[in-house]
């Protein structure tokens, strides 16, 4: 056989094979669809309006908002949304490990500068291990950055009266013996027991006509909660 020939053939391989691993290359470096980017948002996940709150949690938040008239009341406050961390380290990690984390009840002042936490737990009985370890996370964020945090349980919600003692910061004057606060335009606060839970947003001082009744619904299982454990979960083909 001729020389030339063999080696013309020879040389047409070799260019093939180029090609072939050419595009092997090019299509491994493509990256694959994910099926979740053809869903639409709105189609895939169909969204419906639900309580931010349960049942517990509103109770505290009524308990808050009478012992503090003066202050704001936040409710389900990602830790991000009031904590700054440097940035040094990867923010996102951060973010994955803590930051999306929400406390249950923020207390404020009026310039909305965090003075207090509170957090509504389960009884010990029905408290789950991961909500003890997120408790407990967020007991040492807090305390790093010198936020109080105060757990009440389920069904033993403290007082007005206790709650105001509890959380209210204590002015300098009275480390220093100085006249205390005139608080004459405090507006007084409604003497309540605390083994007879307040109803959700009561209010003694006017009547509630019927269509003000709040039902008690708990809100669905969701990413800021305990209880959900979600593992992945394959999605069906999007329709044509």
């Amino acid at each position: 056989m001729d020389l030339r020939l063999i080696a013309t053939l020879g040389l047409g391989l070799l260019v093939l094979l180029g090609v072939l691993w050419f595009f092997s290359r090019r299509s491994a470096s493509t990256p694959k669809e994910n099926p979740e980017d053809r869903l639409d948002t709105v189609g895939g996940w169909p969204p419906q309006a639900t309580r931010i709150l349960t049942t517990a949690e509103r109770l505290a938040q009524d308990v808050l908002i009478r012992a503090l008239p003066e202050y704001l009341v936040l409710a389900q406050v990602p830790l991000a949304r009031f904590l700054k961390v440097p940035t040094r380290n990867s923010y996102v990690e951060w973010l994955r490990r803590l930051g999306n984390q929400c406390a249950d009840l923020v207390v404020c002042d009026k310039a909305t500068q965090v003075i207090a936490v509170v957090d509504v737990q389960a009884p010990t009985e029905r408290s789950s291990e991961r909500a003890r370890k997120r408790l407990n996370r967020m007991a040492r964020v807090l305390k790093a950055a010198q936020i109080p945090l105060h757990v009440w349980t389920e069904g033993a919600l403290p007082s007005i009266e206790a709650a105001r003692a509890t959380l209210l910061p204590k002015p300098p004057e009275a480390a220093t013996g100085a006249a205390p606060v005139d608080t004459a335009d405090t507006p007084p606060l409604k003497p309540t027991t605390p083994s007879k839970p307040l109803a959700p947003f009561e209010d003694f001082d006017r009547d509630s006509p019927p269509d003000e009744i709040i039902e008690a619904m708990e809100p669905p299982p969701s990413t800021w909660f305990d209880e959900f454990n979600s593992g992945p979960t394959p999605l069906g083909k999007p329709k044509k």
